[in-house]
């Protein structure tokens, strides 16, 4: 568990650290009989699991420690989340993925469908088919995926997920996410509170605190001592965007700060493109609820995505920003192909537009402080 009490640097250590100590957290579960769901994408809607009385879990793996083993399985030219995934999970060097009792997958890339394959060979998976669109009939095809989910925690826990259970799990999701918006939202200020790289540390952290229900109080906390701080930071005013960011792919929001700039906003799976939005709790049909939120998340792997589009015109808009970076991993062709859109927004916002590609080594440290050095020197 967290500790607050600690002055802010340390507090920001301790994030930044969250997913490593929770190692032993997991196991704590396990000891109380609490069950364990494995995901490996913000479309799954946690409030499933939670109502199933189980904790949820991120399965991804940013590290490129086990690629080397997981290479002798799948391609080289996949992308590094996945083989980093999947070499955790088939050397046992992955607590949360040895303890969880199910993992819950989705359709949102090829390479990832496969990989879900692979892995049902040793271990419990369910795959969500993902609608690649947003329309009425993708709707009604979320909507009948949610009810199987469902079902099928039901039985593999021997529970039943009723309508007050899952209102409260609705309410305790909308409330961790509310308050991570207020948090993030601290960056809108003219005066920075505080550095990118602390915010991503609190934004990626959190996500290994168990409990989800103290998690509003944590930020309410982390946000007072922010404040309490008067810290006024300034310097050109960066968003990331692109795929999802890991404990590697730090070394881009370092490459940012280390030239006076500084991260204002990701819009990536663990920033606003996961907490933008809330579950309606005042829609009666809790299953189209769910639906509607999901769906509504601006990946990549929607297409036509103008939700992502609109998601990123605001926040260019309200965290004031001067350049967005957009952050893919190698062989993420989604994502890649995405980046024309993304560059073309930026024009017509007038804010400058770079495209960065890597993986999870440390081999391209120094290019790409050079490129993104020269890049913020012409803003």
């Amino acid at each position: 568990m967290l500790n607050l009490k600690k002055d802010l640097p340390e507090i920001f250590d301790d994030f930044a650290e969250n997913r490593q100590n929770s190692f032993i957290r997991v196991k704590e579960l396990k000891d109380k009989n609490i069950p364990i769901v494995g995901v490996f994408c913000t479309f799954f809607p946690s409030e499933l699991a939670f109502a199933a009385g189980a904790s949820c879990i991120s399965l991804c793996s940013t590290s490129d420690e086990t690629i080397p083993v997981a290479e002798k399985d799948l391609p080289k030219n996949i992308c590094p989340l996945i083989k980093s995934s999947y070499g955790f999970a088939i050397t046992d060097k992955c607590p949360f993925f040895y303890f969880s009792d199910i993992v819950i997958g989705e359709t949102t890339c090829d390479g990832k469908k496969k990989m879900y394959e692979y892995l049902g060979n040793f271990k419990d998976v369910h795959v969500m088919q993902l609608p690649n669109s947003i329309s009425p009939e993708a709707k009604k095809l979320w909507m009948a995926e949610i009810v199987k989910c469902k079902k099928i925690l039901e039985e593999k826990f021997e529970t039943s997920i009723t309508d007050e259970k899952l209102k409260e799990a609705i309410k305790v999701v909308n409330n961790e996410r509310s308050a991570l918006k207020k948090f993030y939202n601290l960056m809108t200020a003219d005066k920075l509170p505080m550095k990118g790289l602390d915010l991503w540390h609190v934004l990626e952290g959190i996500q290994y605190e168990f409990d989800k229900t103290v998690i509003p109080e944590y930020i309410d906390e982390v946000i007072e001592k922010i404040k309490a701080e008067n810290n006024e930071y300034t310097g050109e005013r960066i968003l990331i965007t692109g795929c999802p960011i890991g404990k590697a792919t730090e070394k881009v929001i370092e490459a940012v700060e280390r030239t006076g700039a500084i991260v204002v906003a990701f819009e990536n799976c663990g920033g606003a493109k996961a907490n933008d939005l809330n579950v309606d709790e005042n829609n009666p049909d809790l299953i189209e609820a769910l639906a509607d939120k999901y769906l509504k998340i601006g990946c990549a792997c929607i297409s036509p995505n103008p939700n992502r589009i609109e998601l990123l015109t605001r926040m260019i808009k309200d965290f004031k920003v001067d350049a967005v970076i957009d952050m893919h991993l190698t062989a993420c062709q989604p994502f890649q192909m995405e980046s024309k859109s993304i560059k073309e927004l930026s024009e017509i916002l007038g804010v400058r537009y770079m495209a960065v590609e890597t993986d999870y080594s440390t081999s391209d440290i120094g290019g790409l402080n050079t490129r993104i050095e020269a890049f913020i020197e012409m803003l």
